[in-house]
Parts: structure tokens; C-alpha cells; sequence
């Protein structure tokens, strides 16, 4: 690692990117190689840059948080991403950590906090807000594991998409049976993914029809 810290900033707002920069430019040990407003831009620029450390807002147009955090871990597993977002549940939670991101802070940090994390970051050291350590520290525990539970929390309308899930249909054949758009497919599956602690759309349908919760539909 270089002697200067190389952070990527990467929130669809202009506003906390601009500010995040400002602040991170009066550390000496920052460089900040980039701030970009979606997880496509990061992705191109992630080749070139190389950061140590990615600050990853969560809900972004396009790809999300999680998506270009599992991507981003991919094409450069070098680079430490710290979650820097507004949301604190489980269905946010799980999925990014599982998704390669090392810590998980939320907007409401001092900079004291931020500019800290960033450097334990780039020593591969791990920050999480007292709430998501608590979560995460439950699951550790084997709180919250029972399946018939996670599955009860779970809407109506995200049990069928599951279900066809669990049948092995793509979002674009989900929004065709269930007559709605393949953005509201999306945000059900990632909704369900963070319900059910799983990191992918393949464990979802293991999950349930290992359980037997699957209801078996005849497809046209």
C-alpha cells in the first residue's frame, strides 16, 4: 500500500460526494482518487485507480450498494469497502456484509469516526455502527436462525416471488406472471435475500424448498 491511503467515494448524491471529498482532502494521509455517483462508474474506475479503501452508499439507481460491492470485491479484492449508508436493517445488513464489505458505518458518523475507520480499514481491521455489531454479533450467536421465523417476515407478495424463485424463474418471467414491473421484481428479491440472510438467489430457493415452503406451480 502507498503511503497515502487512495479512497474512492461512490453515492448517487452530488452533495455528500462533494462534502465527503472536501473533508477527506484536509487529512494528509488521504488521496482521494475519485467520487463517482453509481456502481457502474466505480467499476470503470476501480481498474485504473486501485483504491486501498471504496465508501459505498447502499441505494443508488442502477446497480445498488450490495450488487457493486460483490463486483467491486471481484475485480479488486484488494480494495476494502466501508458501507457508509442511512439504513441499518437486516435486509441491508446481511447481504453487504456477505458481499465483501469489511465495515459498515452510517451517515450519521463524526468525521472523527469516518477518518478513523478508513485507516483501520486500510490495516484490513473491521468498523461497525454499535447496531450492526449487535445484529451481526446475534447472528454469530445463532439468534434469529429459525426458519419458519425468517420466512414469517416475509410480505405476501415477496413469498411469490420466492416462489417463483424457488421454480427458477428469472425476474423478467416474475414480472410477467405477477404483472408488475422487473424494478419492483428487483427490489422484492433484494428485500427477500435480506429477510432470509442469504447472499444470492440460488440459496434463496435451497432455503425453501429445503424447509418445504415452496409452493409447486405449474408453469406455461
Amino acid at each position: 500500500m502507498s503511503e497515502s491511503i487512495r479512497v474512492l467515494i461512490v453515492d448517487d448524491h452530488a452533495i455528500v460526494r462533494h462534502g465527503l471529498r472536501t473533508l477527506l482532502e484536509t487529512e494528509a494521509d488521504f488521496e482521494v482518487v475519485g467520487d463517482v455517483a453509481s456502481g457502474a462508474e466505480a467499476l470503470l474506475l476501480v481498474d485504473n485507480t486501485v483504491p486501498d479503501v471504496i465508501l459505498m452508499d447502499l441505494v443508488m439507481p442502477g446497480l445498488d450498494g450490495v450488487e457493486t460491492t460483490r463486483l467491486l470485491k471481484q475485480r479488486s479484492p484488494c480494495s476494502q469497502i466501508i458501507v457508509l449508508t442511512s439504513y441499518h436493517e437486516d435486509e441491508h445488513i446481511f447481504p453487504t456484509i456477505r458481499a465483501g464489505a469489511l465495515s459498515y458505518l452510517l451517515k450519521e458518523a463524526a468525521l472523527s469516526e469516518l477518518t478513523e475507520a478508513i485507516r483501520k480499514a486500510a490495516r484490513g481491521e473491521v468498523v461497525l455502527h454499535p447496531h450492526v455489531a449487535a445484529r451481526v454479533l446475534q447472528e454469530l450467536r445463532g439468534t434469529n436462525k429459525d426458519a419458519s421465523k425468517l420466512y414469517a417476515t416475509l410480505s405476501e407478495r415477496e413469498r411469490e416471488v420466492l416462489n417463483w424463485i424457488a421454480q427458477g424463474l428469472s425476474n423478467g418471467q416474475i414480472a410477467a406472471r405477477l404483472v408488475i414491473s422487473e424494478r419492483t421484481v428487483k427490489s422484492h428479491v433484494n428485500n427477500i435475500l435480506g429477510k432470509l440472510q442469504v447472499s444470492d438467489r440460488t440459496q434463496a430457493a435451497i432455503y425453501v424448498w429445503r424447509e418445504g415452503m415452496v409452493k409447486r406451480v405449474e408453469r406455461e
